[in-house]
């Protein structure tokens, strides 16, 4: 089901009909954490996505997306806000609104990685790993971080 939040002459919506592919691989291509993903690599990551899209009329300003099962875990990748549109608060609109879409409610585990906004997602009760020790990761070193 689509969802739609509506602030002031902003919509974020879950319609992935309306996300324009080319911004959300522009940034991302550019981005610390993507740098040189494929393009066909972000098309598959938006089919297999909870997308909130962030427009303001047709242009899509901003992007995040949630990996999930929609039952015990979540994983917030991807989000950006583009310049032009900074300062505004629309990034922490966007992240609230993704932290309250009804679909994921009640899980067990939130994840994401950043490097440098500790301090908004610790708005939102994100933490450092409380056990580090019990995660592990493979990584494909021809990706970003």
């Amino acid at each position: 089901m689509t969802r739609e939040w509506r602030r002031g002459e902003y919509l974020i919506s879950t319609d992935r009909s309306l996300l324009d592919p080319q911004v959300i691989h522009g940034y991302l291509s550019t981005s610390y954490w993507a740098a040189g993903v494929p393009e066909e690599v972000v098309g598959r990551s938006i089919e297999n996505s909870l997308n909130f899209g962030v427009y303001r009329d047709e242009e899509q300003v901003g992007f995040a997306r949630v990996v999930t099962d929609h039952a015990t875990f979540s994983y917030l990748a991807d989000v950006f806000v583009l310049e032009a549109h900074r300062g505004q608060g629309l990034g922490k609109w966007l992240v609230e609104v993704v932290l309250s879409h009804p679909d994921l409610q009640g899980l067990r585990r939130w994840m994401l990685a950043t490097r440098d906004a500790h301090d908004l997602y610790r708005r939102y009760a994100f933490t450092e790993l409380a056990q580090p020790a019990i995660f592990m990761e493979r990584r494909d070193a021809s990706y970003g971080v």
